[in-house]
């Protein structure tokens, strides 16, 4: 048996799931902004649409601000190549 080939097997597909999920937070904080912007705008004007990035409050546009830089770090994270340390 070719422990190594195994090996790097396993360690290959450890990373699999994090371009995946990262993707996923990217699509997802796309959604809210857009039924925000779609909710708020008719109701409320999109002045408080921008508004809500930059008040002191937590509100949904911050949180997906949050959900785009965890998608990016983990598709970075995902789609790197790993060095092998022990060549």
């Amino acid at each position: 048996m070719d422990f190594d080939k195994i090996d790097k097997r396993i360690r290959d597909r450890r990373k699999e799931w994090m371009f995946p999920l990262g993707v996923l937070f990217i699509i997802m904080a796309t959604i809210i902004l857009i039924r925000n912007l779609i909710l708020i705008s008719t109701e409320l004007g999109p002045e408080f649409f921008v508004d809500n990035f930059f008040n002191s409050e937590i509100t949904n546009e911050k949180f997906t601000v949050a959900m785009y830089a965890i998608g990016l770090v983990l598709v970075y994270f995902g789609r790197r190549k790993r060095q092998d340390k022990f060549l």
